[in-house]
């Protein structure tokens, strides 16, 4: 009785504190206000120990040209500033690939991680990384990472208490076009690497992020080609999976990303609407929802709601104050960065 008492009352809690909660716009800017490419998508933002922020993405002709590069801009003195090159995809001076999908992560010791990947296509890339010790003033050269490991696909990595780094990825068959989740992890400089598989049954996911809970579970989000949100549990600090089952919250084939708060609360940003014919139907609506049980999501604020076009693949980090710092593609045109508090 006192263990049914017990949970009830968390119950009661959890859904008291998501009606309360609300979202208060601080910050919305485009990070370029002329763009330096045509194109530019998939960004990954980390704040930095003297406030400023660091936003990454690829940009070029189009998604899968040649001469897609990763680019990078600091948030500093109120303002973004100028985008500068990190990364490219040359091989030699008679090949080239496009770059993809950049992450950024910080570690508890203070290296600054950009994986991302190089490659013909999501298919037959293959994993990159650069390592800053002065937080991104300066950077490694680009290391290519061991043969079957791809690092973080799209959403940054977490941190296990004994420093091991624990990267959601995720991989797309060049036959059958198969969607399988996987997680790898490195030790703290994102080397030693090993994969870890997860059960995904019926489900077609990839792209996971990762929320960490108070009693020690982690739980991976997933974008699926089911309409709904995947999800899945470890509570063994992600050794091990649950089969990936679906959320109640719509996913039209789009991108998303989840943070944990230091106070527990979870935030999501995702696209609220189901897919269509096209692959960009359902992201032309953006919205942001919180939950204290990874189960029960409450919508808090819109960032984009339009008849078409398309505002997608988010990246969320948490700062102190309730602070959240956002960013997503505009578009396709630009990356535009939104700062909430949400309380």
């Amino acid at each position: 009785m006192r263990h049914y008492i017990s949970l009830l009352w968390m119950l009661t809690l959890c859904i008291s504190v998501q009606a309360q909660t609300s979202a208060r716009l601080v910050r919305n800017n485009l990070i370029m206000p002329v763009p330096v490419t045509p194109s530019s998508h998939a960004s990954t933002i980390i704040p930095l120990p003297d406030g400023r922020l660091l936003s990454a993405w690829f940009g070029g002709k189009e998604e899968g040209s040649k001469d897609v590069v990763i680019w990078a801009a600091f948030f500093d003195k109120n303002k973004w500033q100028a985008p500068v090159q990190l990364a490219d995809g040359i091989i030699s001076d008679t090949l080239r690939y496009p770059c993809w999908n950049p992450v950024l992560f910080r570690t508890r010791a203070g290296l600054l991680c950009l994986f991302y990947k190089v490659g013909p296509n999501p298919r037959e890339w293959w994993g990159m990384a650069r390592y800053s010790h002065n937080n991104g003033i300066s950077w490694s050269s680009p290391e290519k990472l061991p043969a079957g490991i791809l690092g973080p696909i799209k959403n940054k990595c977490i941190q296990l208490p004994d420093g091991r780094l624990l990267h959601p990825s995720s991989t797309e068959s060049i036959k059958g076009n198969v969607w399988v989740s996987h997680m790898e992890i490195s030790d703290s400089t994102g080397h030693q690497w090993q994969q870890i598989s997860i059960p995904c049954d019926t489900f077609g996911v990839i792209q996971p992020t990762i929320l960490t809970y108070a009693d020690g579970r982690l739980q991976a989000l997933f974008r699926s080609r089911q309409n709904v949100v995947g999800s899945s549990w470890s509570r063994d600090d992600g050794a091990t999976w649950e089969t990936v089952k679906g959320l109640s919250l719509p996913n039209p084939n789009s991108g998303i990303d989840a943070v944990t708060r230091p106070d527990g609360l979870q935030v999501l940003v995702y696209n609220p609407l189901i897919a269509g014919n096209h692959w960009s139907n359902g992201r032309n609506e953006l919205r942001v929802a919180v939950s204290r049980d990874g189960e029960k999501w409450k919508d808090v604020y819109v960032l984009e709601k339009h008849k078409g076009g398309e505002y997608s693949y988010p990246a969320i980090v948490a700062a102190t104050n309730n602070l959240v710092h956002i960013t997503y593609t505009d578009d396709r045109k630009n990356i535009r960065a939104v700062t909430l508090q949400i309380r």
